[in-house]
């Protein structure tokens, strides 16, 4: 395990144990559900950044942590507060933490290549629909390269959404985010915010058992699995309690679902689906 992978776990790890109060003043979203009229619903892509919180003066992760940006990069940008996500490009969430905890020269390099990427104005009292157009004037009176807003777009038939949902995943993309175009903003989790997302399947090899802690102490943690191409990684959700008493053997095959891979090929959000039968 390279010290840059301990270093990313440990600011991840860091950053949930911090500013709670900050995280749930923000809006989050339910996983999809088939809408009554989906042409009710803005449709965006589901970026793979880190989530931002713009106070007005101050740049912070989405529990409170403040993001150590260049002054330059932020300057001028509106006195109001601002939700959206620092990225990069498709499957560059490594290098965009990476660029975002390195120093001196370094760390002002890698910031030109990123953007703030805006999706909402918590602090404004209109609709969704509404808080659009005041996002794209802020932006376009602003004139900062690295405050962008996230392209929004309306789609007419669920099949049109399931076409722009594969065309995101055949670009490397996460998903889709759905907002209704009537809703007001709302902290914590909003039924009017949806995140649509497509799971795969595929097998691995069970290489070895990982202990659990806490309430899975006794039991199974995680299996370390290996894939047909040698790409070796833990999956620790998606058992039963009765499977963790009784884990799958070691050398045993199983299906696991995923989302996407990174960018060495190692299956993201793995939860355990099943033993392959034989």
């Amino acid at each position: 395990m390279g010290i840059k992978y301990l270093i990313s776990i440990l600011f991840i790890y860091t950053c949930s144990l911090k500013g709670h109060e900050l995280t749930n003043n923000l809006q989050h979203g339910i996983e999809y559900r088939k809408p009554e009229d989906i042409k009710d619903y803005w449709v965006s892509e589901k970026l793979d950044g880190i989530r931002g919180r713009w106070t007005g003066t101050t740049l912070l992760t989405r529990n409170g942590n403040r993001i150590n940006a260049p002054k330059w990069f932020t300057q001028q940008w509106p006195k109001v507060s601002l939700d959206g996500e620092i990225w990069l490009a498709r499957n560059e969430f490594q290098t965009t933490l990476s660029c975002i905890m390195k120093q001196g020269k370094q760390h002002h390099q890698c910031w030109r290549q990123l953007a703030f990427m805006l999706f909402d104005l918590p602090d404004h009292n209109g609709t969704f629909s509404e808080r659009i157009v005041a996002l794209k004037a802020l932006v376009n009176k602003t004139q900062s390269p690295h405050l962008k807003v996230i392209q929004q777009v309306k789609i007419s038939t669920l099949p049109a959404l399931e076409n722009r949902l594969t065309n995101i995943i055949a670009q490397g993309g996460e998903g889709l985010m759905l907002h209704h175009k009537d809703a007001y903003y709302q902290k914590g989790r909003s039924n009017s915010l949806m995140k649509l997302k497509r799971k795969q399947d595929a097998e691995a090899k069970v290489i070895n058992h990982i202990l659990g802690k806490g309430k899975f102490a006794g039991m199974l943690g995680a299996l370390e699995v290996q894939t047909p191409k040698g790409i070796i990684f833990r999956i620790g959700t998606g058992f039963t309690n009765a499977q963790r008493k009784q884990p799958p053997n070691v050398g045993s095959t199983i299906t696991y679902q995923y989302i996407g891979k990174t960018k060495r090929g190692v299956p993201r959000f793995a939860s355990f689906l099943r033993i392959r039968s034989l």
